[in-house]
């Protein structure tokens, strides 16, 4: 059996292999940035959506904008689509693969944002959420792992963090995701 000290190791070698791949990220996420930015300059709203850890990315990333990240600034118009009652009854009455995509067209509109996490790139729920977006004339950035999947395709902006590992890529995605919202600040305070 594996010490707990040797996990650790084992991730921390993982992840400092990773960040260089990150940090050369930089020109995808300013797209991201500048999409998210031109989206609140024009009135619009980010909607966000994940399976599992990923949903709990989406809950955390557009909490940071709705309310604030280190500083406080206007807030920032976000949902994250995990409303458990629209979840289980869009789950119900129209499938599983419908959960977010029926709420990007009660919600949606052309000028606003689609954010999807997925650290497979192959959830079909998540890529018809894409597709419903970018019918809607929404923009749509994708927070994906591995080799990207089927929504690399379906994203306006895909950001693929090349790693097989959920965590590592989830531990990625927090990074990127924090620091935009240090940039967001920075953004909201400066007007």
């Amino acid at each position: 059996m594996m010490l707990p000290s040797r996990a650790l190791e084992l991730a921390c070698d993982e992840t400092v292999e990773l960040l260089p791949k990150v940090r050369a990220m930089g020109p995808t996420v300013t797209q991201i940035a500048e999409a998210m930015i031109a989206c609140f300059e024009g009135g619009g709203k980010i909607l966000m959506a994940g399976n599992g850890g990923s949903a709990a990315d989406a809950l955390h990333f557009s909490e940071e904008l709705t309310v604030r990240y280190k500083r406080d600034r206007r807030p920032l118009a976000s949902i994250a689509l995990m409303d458990p009652t629209a979840i289980t009854c869009a789950g119900n009455d129209m499938g599983y693969n419908a959960i977010f995509s029926r709420q990007v067209e009660a919600l949606g509109r052309a000028g606003d944002v689609f954010v999807g996490f997925t650290t497979s790139g192959n959830s079909d729920n998540m890529r018809l959420a894409f597709d419903a977006a970018r019918k809607l004339g929404m923009k749509t950035i994708g927070f994906l792992g591995k080799t990207g999947g089927a929504c690399r395709e379906c994203c306006d902006i895909p950001l693929v963090i090349p790693s097989s590992e959920t965590a590592r890529i989830q531990e990625m995605h927090q990074l990127i995701y924090h620091a935009l919202c240090e940039y967001f600040d920075a953004w909201a305070l400066a007007l």
